[in-house]
């Protein structure tokens, strides 16, 4: 398994602590910044991070920054990628158990480190369980295509 990692300068902390956690349980990290508390625009490293993981280079990215929600719109905005903001185990479970999501984001500001890592525990720990939830994924990703429809009542 390869995760690919980007924070923005509120996250870069978080992410370390991350990517240190990860290293440790012998998971290969791709690392793509910041690494400083200079400021830097969220909006570049989610893309780094979602285009690994949209072209396979990446099995899953996580991304941080001070909330995570900046990350998870920026993420959300390349084709094929499913961004989960997650503050909760429970909240990482579901994304991926009925979202199939691809990449996590956190939120330095609102989570502590022990959390985080929790966090990401539980996320790579569980799996997609596919059946009712495929059929939802495919209308959430059929936005994507030229096919896609808006159901009518």
């Amino acid at each position: 398994m390869k995760i690919a990692l980007g924070a923005d300068h509120a996250g870069f902390e978080l992410k370390d602590t991350i990517k240190q956690h990860l290293l440790a349980k012998g998971i290969a990290v791709d690392d793509h910044g910041t690494n400083s508390a200079d400021s830097v625009d969220y909006p570049d490293y989610a893309h780094l991070v979602a285009e690994q993981v949209a072209t396979q280079r990446a099995e899953y990215g996580i991304l941080v920054c001070g909330t995570g929600i900046g990350m998870a719109m920026a993420a959300g905005k390349v084709p094929g990628i499913r961004a989960a903001k997650v503050n909760s185990e429970m909240e990482a479970q579901l994304s991926r158990e009925h979202n199939d999501a691809n990449i996590l984001t956190l939120g330095a500001r609102v989570l502590d480190p022990a959390m985080a890592i929790n966090i990401v525990d539980r996320w790579l720990a569980t799996s997609f369980q596919g059946g009712r939830h495929q059929r939802r994924v495919d209308k959430i990703m059929s936005v994507e295509r030229d096919d896609a429809r808006v159901p009518t009542q």
